[in-house]
């Protein structure tokens, strides 16, 4: 073509960069984009040394685009070939960003080193034409609102073909195949992995699998249900019987937990359960948002095993929220307490019904302090009484779990109610190491019913390494190294503090 014949004899160099993303309509194809660029660098006497393209690449970000970045890295930045331009036939092409400045981010790399990016389909832009860079901003805006219009289109077709009871997209589960409709809605064949239909009017929906892959469906139902095994359990069974997974690996629980907890296997077609848009992260919707058709196609377990192993699930569920969650643990641990009258790691490790001490360690830290969450109420009630004498004597400000005062001492305030061990009680502190808390006071209550004040430990950071302090009655020289009747200690503390401000 002429133009092309006209570039040669041009000194002006320029980079061509052109994108196609599978969604994209024809006219924007490669080959189109070449012509038309490559007719503006001819009419403009500009010669192009090197092309790069992106082929069904998704201009929502620069992952993936191969030779977007080989070209902002080796050659604008990189400096591998000396020219001027960038031509890029418009601003789409450049690319979807959803944050608009994203756009401009990677123009400004270009004009940093001293690359122009010019989108052919707009021209060169006069200088100090403040309506060219306005119409180029309302552009790269066009070009993100484009791909949000267009997501938002292919999610409500998606729910209508959802709701119709066909198969919206995503390959079918182990015992499932796709069944190709045609448009009156016969069936025609079944989809291989990898085939797609061909004509729009078209449908999919889901259909039995191979025999073998139904008869382990089934299988995997029977022995939860009748034989009471667990996801665990039947996965191992499987894999003794070396029956391959759906992915042709070994079986594990949560495949397992899949199947039998997937709608699809009694006919039922879901839709919207997770959703993935615009290269955002995936995520999990709730189940009102879920779309659901009941009967769509043939089932492959009946709907009373179905829902016999939903329920089992729903029991399971219950009993692991009531041995391993936080309120069944405790209350586990209360009624231990209220039937021996003391708790050890050995009357926990006994009981079937409980988690582990080891369990319980981890949640809540040594059993102790466990025990101590058994009189939350009355902990919180102490500290309050606490905090509303420092109030009487000092400017106090609460911050997280401590409070400062006259902003020169913090203090974490511990309070503990006795715990039964053989014959005798003791009390257990832990003291806080962190260097925002200069003392930790420990607030040993009575057990009688009052939970009475019985004193103070002063636990200061600089002078005690012991992560878990526990006093008896007979812990003579823990009291007389931290023991005070009352809070006057905290008052010298702060009276000594000012004093030597003042200084």
């Amino acid at each position: 073509m002429w133009w092309k014949r006209q570039a040669a004899k041009t000194t002006v160099k320029a980079v061509a960069y052109y994108r196609h993303s599978a969604q994209d309509r024809q006219e924007n194809s490669i080959p189109i984009q070449r012509d038309q660029v490559h007719k503006f660098a001819g009419e403009h006497g500009i010669e192009i040394i090197k092309e790069f393209a992106d082929h069904g690449k998704s201009g929502l970000s620069t992952e993936g685009r191969d030779s977007f970045s080989e070209m902002l890295e080796k050659y604008v930045v990189g400096g591998a070939e000396d020219f001027q331009y960038v031509l890029v036939l418009d601003v789409s092409r450049w690319g979807r960003f959803q944050d608009i400045d994203l756009s401009a981010y990677y123009t400004g790399l270009c004009q940093k080193h001293k690359k122009k990016v010019v989108y052919t389909s707009m021209g060169f832009p006069k200088e100090d034409d403040l309506v060219h860079y306005l119409h180029l901003n309302i552009e790269r805006y066009r070009a993100a609102t484009y791909s949000r219009e267009l997501s938002d289109k292919v999610f409500k077709g998606c729910v209508k073909i959802s709701e119709q009871g066909y198969r919206a997209g995503g390959p079918p589960p182990y015992g499932l195949r796709r069944l190709l409709l045609d448009e009156q809605r016969h069936p025609m064949q079944v989809l291989e992995p990898g085939q797609r239909k061909s004509i729009q009017n078209q449908r999919v929906t889901l259909t039995k699998g191979n025999d073998a892959e139904v008869t382990i469906v089934r299988r995997i139902f029977r022995w939860f249900v009748k034989g009471k095994l667990g996801p665990k359990e039947i996965a191992s069974a499987l894999n003794a019987d070396e029956i391959p997974s759906p992915a042709g690996e070994r079986w594990t629980a949560s495949c397992i937990r899949n199947i039998l907890t997937n709608e699809l296997y009694v006919g039922t077609m879901v839709y919207n359960k997770t959703s993935q848009k615009l290269q955002s992260a995936r995520k999990k919707n709730s189940k009102e948002t879920w779309i659901r058709k009941e009967g769509a196609f043939e089932c492959v377990v009946e709907k009373e095993v179905f829902d016999k192993t939903q329920r089992l699930f729903a029991a399971r569920a219950e009993e692991h929220r009531q041995k391993y969650g936080e309120e069944g643990m405790l209350e586990n641990l209360r009624r231990l307490r209220d039937r021996y009258g003391i708790v050890t790691r050995r009357l926990v490790a006994a009981e079937v019904s409980m988690a582990s001490p080891a369990i319980y360690n981890a949640r809540f830290g040594p059993l102790d302090f466990a025990y101590q969450r058994l009189f939350a109420d009355v902990l919180q009630k102490v500290k309050n009484t606490i905090v509303e004498q420092f109030k009487g004597r000092a400017r106090l400000e609460e911050c997280d779990d401590y409070v400062v005062l006259d902003q020169s001492l913090s203090i974490l305030i511990q309070p503990s109610v006795p715990a039964p061990l053989g014959y005798e009680e003791y009390w257990s502190f832990r003291p806080d190491r962190r260097k925002e808390i200069d003392i930790t006071l420990g607030v040993p209550l009575s057990n009688d019913g009052t939970y009475e004040i019985l004193g103070y430990l002063a636990f200061p950071r600089l002078l005690v390494q012991n992560a878990r302090i526990r006093v008896f009655s007979t812990s003579v020289p823990h009291l007389e190294l931290y023991g005070y009747r009352g809070l006057d200690m905290i008052w010298d503390l702060i009276d000594e503090g000012e004093r030597n401000g003042n200084r």
